[in-house]
């Protein structure tokens, strides 16, 4: 019988504690729609896929461009054979890369250890 006051009353008879444990279900339903509303869907169209794609390749390009220029400007740069042959020696690495550390501090040979050992 209690039940069925509950069911056919009015919040006004409800008692309190139970109106204030609905207003707070209430709330954080309200407040979970918020955070689920945030997000708006967006269809992502043929035509922006393809503009995306040409600026990843425009920027690869671009990126290669740049690679290449700077290993033109070290081809540039003189160093002695007898510095790359300490290099290889003491540090026990390849001649190419004592080659090219050696050229990016302009055939410094102190600069280009205390590099290669860092």
């Amino acid at each position: 019988m209690a039940d069925e006051e509950v069911v056919n009353g009015t919040e006004e008879d409800l008692p309190e504690k139970l109106q204030k444990k609905i207003a707070k279900y209430d709330s954080g339903a309200a407040d979970l729609e918020r955070v689920t509303d945030y997000a708006e869907e967006t269809e992502i169209t043929t035509q922006d896929m393809a503009n995306a794609i040409s600026a990843i390749g425009d920027r690869r390009n671009k990126e290669a461009l740049e690679k290449q220029a700077r290993e033109k400007e070290l081809m540039k740069v003189s160093i002695k054979k007898e510095d790359v042959d300490l290099i290889v020696q003491e540090m026990e690495i390849s001649r190419t890369l004592a080659e090219r550390t050696l050229r990016e501090y302009h055939g410094n040979v102190v600069n280009a250890l205390i590099e290669l050992t860092n």
